[in-house]
Parts: structure tokens; C-alpha cells; sequence
């Protein structure tokens, strides 16, 4: 696969996948602009080179067509803010216009076209889309990690339509996989992998992808909830995926079997409705009383995760501890993100791992204490899983 250092784009047009997919409020205004800033190096290098930018990415999942929410019209404020230069704007991505302001471009400039999910040949990955989207360069980069994973147009097929030397990932992309790579292939230990979020079924392969190659395998969040059932417990009104009570007796036992110290949570805060000015209490993982619901792992299971945490020397998080989005119950998710930070600051390597364990680590303050924040929740949990990613897989022409 070749890299950007590799590639010299004085006089080339690049067209650039890259995942502009951020949030907006509802006055249109991003809330955060983190997937812009982390694809700017990939971008000041094309330009500094004497290239031209074409920008294509998609934002949000629009139906049937174009909408002004999901533009990336609203975007180009601050990309010339982040760029220190003009930005133009093309509508159409593959209408007469587009290819007329992309043919145009001199070195140095940059055009944005809009969301490539406006059409809906982009996620069936259509072959005559993902060409005349090709049409718009002499070279094709992909820094989009948080969309690899997607078999569609501007991602996995538009890559066979330029040679093999102009198939190039962005230093988004690579840096994404030289971190997952170093955790999966050569973990300093202790390694420690943190298990969260709401349901087993969304992390079952990672889960034992990970009792191959952890010491220690923490649980919290809903997830946590189902292997209690699997214990005997009794969990009130407690997240529950009845259907994986079994599959979560067998983690427990593969665990034992490889020699993994997989470690759930003893206590838990508990509340009687889903809300922030409920009553709280704390209650045993395996006695929460009926009519009540454990949104956060107690003060006992922080202090047991925090220790381990401090003591690793690679770790992997993903997935909060509970509904840190409530203070009442972001207590657990604040004492790993406060640890693995201790942790990192002692020389430890640590990877979160996108989507809310991102959210939380930004939210609460520890982005610039943890060693690599992934910008790709989905695409590196697949990578993770050993599966093949279609957009990295294009780019070595696979």
C-alpha cells in the first residue's frame, strides 16, 4: 500500500476520501470538529507539494437525495478557517459543475464537493459512480478509517479506476492502522483490554479476538448486566440481552481455559428510572433489587479497574462504563479514562477506541493524556475482529 511520503503531488489533482462526517447542532454548527483537524496533515502535505484537492466525504445517512442538514456546504467556514485559505464549494459530485470546478483547480486550491450520500449508488458501491467520481483526479487518497469498513463507491471501488502508484492512503488512514497493528501484534504486558457499552452482541467477536491476546479483560457498561444473569444474579430492571446468557457462561469459562483474568464488576449504581435527578444507591452486581437499574459500576469495581488499569502496559478501550453521558452515572467511565491517563503518563500505551469512548475521553478531558484516539469506532472494531476492511483492501488493489 503506498503511503504519502511516498507520493509526490506537484501538478496532480488528488482526490481525497476523507470522513467529514461531524456533528451538528441544530443551528447547523459543528460540535465537534475533530475528524476535520485529523485529516489536515494529510491535506497541508498534498498542497504543499504544489497538488490540488478535491474533497469528497459523505455526512450523516440522508434519504432520497439532497437535504440541508446533511450539505457539506455547512462545512466550509471552517475548513478555510482550518486551511487559511479559500474553499469552493461544488454541489453536485458528479454533475457537469463538479467535473467543470475540478478540472479548473490550479496547485494549492481545494474544492469540496457535497455529500456523496446524496446519492444512493454510493453505498450500493456502484461501479459507474465510483468512475465518474474517479474522473474528478490523477490520484485517488484515502484517509476516510472511520468509513474503511463500508463497501461503497468512494471508498473500496472508486480505487481500481487510478494505476496502482496513485493509490495512495492518508496519514489518517495509515496512522489508524499502525496504531491497531501495534496492539494487536506487539503488546507490551501486562495488556489490558476495557469492554463497555450496552450490548454483548455488539463486541461478541472483539471478545474473543481479544481472550487470545489480553492478560486482563475488563467489563462494565449494559454489557456487564447480561454476564451477571450468566453468575445466577439478579439484576432488577437492569440492561439484559437474554439471548446471550449463554454466550456469556461460555466467555466466562473460555477465559478461565486461556488463562485471561476477566474481570466484571462486583457493584454498581443503581437508580429506579432512567434519569440524572433520580434517587441513586449501590447495590452488589448480583443482588440488584427488583424495580431498580444499575447504569454505572459501583465505587468497589472502579477502584479494582483503576488498579489493574495503572499497572498495564497496553491497553484497549472501548465502550464507557456506564451512561456517562448523565453525571450522575459517568463516575466509572471518569475513573478508567482518569487511569488509563496515569497509566499512559508512566509509559504505558493506550488506544481508544472511537465512537463513545472517544466521546467520553474529549468530554471529560483526557484526549491529549492516552497515546492514540481512534477516529473510527465500527472500522476498528472490524479490523480488530480480523476481518478485511474494503477500503484498505482497495488500496492494495485487493
Amino acid at each position: 500500500m503506498k503511503t504519502l511520503d511516498q507520493y509526490n503531488f506537484a501538478g496532480k489533482r488528488a482526490v481525497v476520501r476523507v470522513d467529514f462526517n461531524v456533528p451538528l447542532d441544530a443551528d447547523l454548527r459543528i460540535t465537534d470538529d475533530t475528524r476535520i483537524r485529523m485529516a489536515t496533515p494529510t491535506i497541508r502535505k498534498i498542497l504543499s507539494d504544489g497538488g490540488s484537492v478535491v474533497l469528497l466525504s459523505h455526512m450523516g445517512r440522508p434519504k432520497g437525495g439532497p437535504d440541508t442538514k446533511n450539505s457539506l456546504r455547512n462545512l466550509v467556514a471552517r475548513l478555510e478557517q482550518e486551511y487559511g485559505t479559500t474553499v469552493r464549494f461544488g454541489g453536485d459530485v458528479i454533475g457537469p459543475e463538479a467535473a467543470q470546478l475540478a478540472a479548473n483547480l490550479q496547485p494549492g486550491e481545494i474544492l469540496l464537493l457535497d455529500n456523496v450520500r446524496f446519492y444512493a449508488e454510493e453505498e450500493k458501491g456502484d461501479a459507474g459512480f465510483a468512475q465518474k467520481l474517479a474522473q474528478l483526479g490523477d490520484v485517488y487518497v484515502n484517509d476516510a478509517f472511520g468509513a474503511a469498513h463500508r463497501k461503497h463507491a468512494s471508498t473500496a471501488v472508486m480505487a481500481q479506476y487510478f494505476t496502482p502508484e496513485n493509490r495512495v492512503a492518508g496519514y489518517l488512514l495509515q496512522s489508524e492502522l499502525d496504531n491497531a497493528h501495534k496492539v494487536l501484534t506487539n503488546p507490551e504486558r501486562p495488556f489490558t483490554a476495557i469492554m463497555g457499552g450496552a450490548k454483548i452482541s455488539d463486541k461478541i467477536l472483539i471478545i474473543e479476538q481479544m481472550l487470545d491476546k489480553v492478560d486482563y479483560l475488563l467489563i462494565g457498561g449494559g454489557m456487564a448486566y447480561t454476564f451477571a444473569v450468566a453468575q445466577g444474579g439478579s439484576i432488577g430492571n437492569s440492561l439484559l440481552e437474554a439471548d446471550k446468557v449463554e454466550l456469556a457462561a461460555n466467555l466466562i469459562e473460555k477465559a478461565k481455559q486461556k488463562g485471561v483474568q476477566l474481570v466484571l464488576p462486583v457493584d454498581s449504581m443503581i437508580t429506579d428510572r432512567f434519569a440524572n435527578d433520580s434517587d441513586v444507591d449501590v447495590a452488589g452486581n448480583l443482588d440488584i433489587p427488583a424495580g431498580w437499574m444499575g447504569l454505572d459500576i459501583g465505587p468497589e469495581s472502579r477502584e479494582t479497574f483503576a488498579d489493574i488499569i495503572r499497572q498495564s502496559k497496553t491497553i484497549l478501550w472501548n465502550g464507557p462504563m456506564g451512561v456517562f453521558e448523565m453525571s450522575n452515572f459517568a463516575v466509572g467511565t471518569e475513573f478508567v479514562a482518569r487511569a488509563i491517563a496515569q497509566a499512559t503518563a508512566g509509559g504505558a500505551f493506550s488506544l481508544i477506541g472511537g465512537g463513545d469512548s472517544a466521546a467520553a475521553v474529549n468530554q471529560l478531558g483526557f484526549a491529549d493524556q492516552v497515546s492514540y484516539i481512534s477516529t473510527g469506532g465500527g472500522a476498528l472494531l472490524e479490523y480488530m475482529e480480523g476481518k478485511e476492511l474494503p477500503g484498505v483492501a482497495a488500496l492494495e488493489g485487493r
